[in-house]
């Protein structure tokens, strides 16, 4: 019997993330663990579900443990998909709190992580291993109202070039990439859309992609984050863009 493959998403309980575990399941030699605020345990012998507000570091902190088991697998697999758009507001408008919560969940909670993976399976180098980041197209692009957004999606982007340079360097055998998954139908969408103009001069056009069917579904999104998992090694840039391959 082959031993199994360990996938952990983060943002498990809806959009890509909840996609994403529904395909990953499929496969009888996956285990997937999710986490996410609202996760509930799924009626699934390979699923593990951690209820976890990832905008709070000392309760990420609390479940390290639980996310990186120390069995023996044939590949282990993070996915730091759990995101949030922010507040959408011009600088001396935002909230403190805002400015503070979207970058513990965007850049803050996923490089710790990262970092918690690379030490638990660094050395492990008979099993597969791969960080998967997501990040966004708002990442290379300076847009009103995202500021916060934008720049904690770049600093992903960064943050997995450098670990990749470091992978390469220590030999440890770690694929890391940072993948924008193009413009997916999820919540995160209905809230770019019932922002206000005066905080967002495109939102005519975000209202525009989902009124022209121009959104792609979060089980595209999956298909394609899984089409990069399952074949690392045509994938040679770090950053990556699920409408470019």
């Amino acid at each position: 019997m082959s031993k199994p493959t360990l996938y952990i998403v983060t943002g498990s309980s809806k959009g890509i993330g909840k996609a994403l575990v529904d395909q990953l399941l499929k496969d009888p030699n996956n285990q997937v663990i999710g986490v996410a605020r609202s996760q509930e345990q799924l009626p699934h012998p390979r699923f593990k579900g951690l209820s976890v507000d990832l905008s709070n570091f000392q309760e990420v902190l609390g479940i390290i443990d639980q996310l990186f088991p120390a069995e023996d697998f044939q590949k282990a697999v993070l996915v730091n998909n759990a995101g949030w758009i922010g507040e959408i507001e011009h600088f001396g408008k935002m909230s403190p709190e805002s400015i503070y919560k979207i970058f513990v969940l965007n850049t803050i909670v996923p490089t710790l992580l990262m970092n918690a993976f690379i030490k638990k399976y660094g050395d492990q180098k008979a099993m597969d291993r791969l960080i998967i980041n997501i990040s966004s197209g708002a990442a290379k692009k300076a847009i009103d109202g995202w500021a916060c957004y934008s720049s904690s999606k770049a600093a992903i982007n960064m943050l997995s070039e450098a670990a990749a340079l470091e992978a390469e360097l220590d030999k440890t055998g770690i694929g890391i990439f940072s993948v924008a998954p193009g413009v997916v139908d999820t919540d995160m969408q209905s809230a770019i859309r019932s922002a206000d103009k005066k905080a967002f001069s495109l939102l005519d056009k975000f209202v525009g992609l989902k009124e022209n069917h121009q959104l792609s579904t979060p089980e595209y999104a999956a298909s394609k984050l899984i089409e990069l998992m399952d074949n690392p090694d045509k994938f040679h840039a770090v950053l990556q863009d699920v409408r470019e391959y």
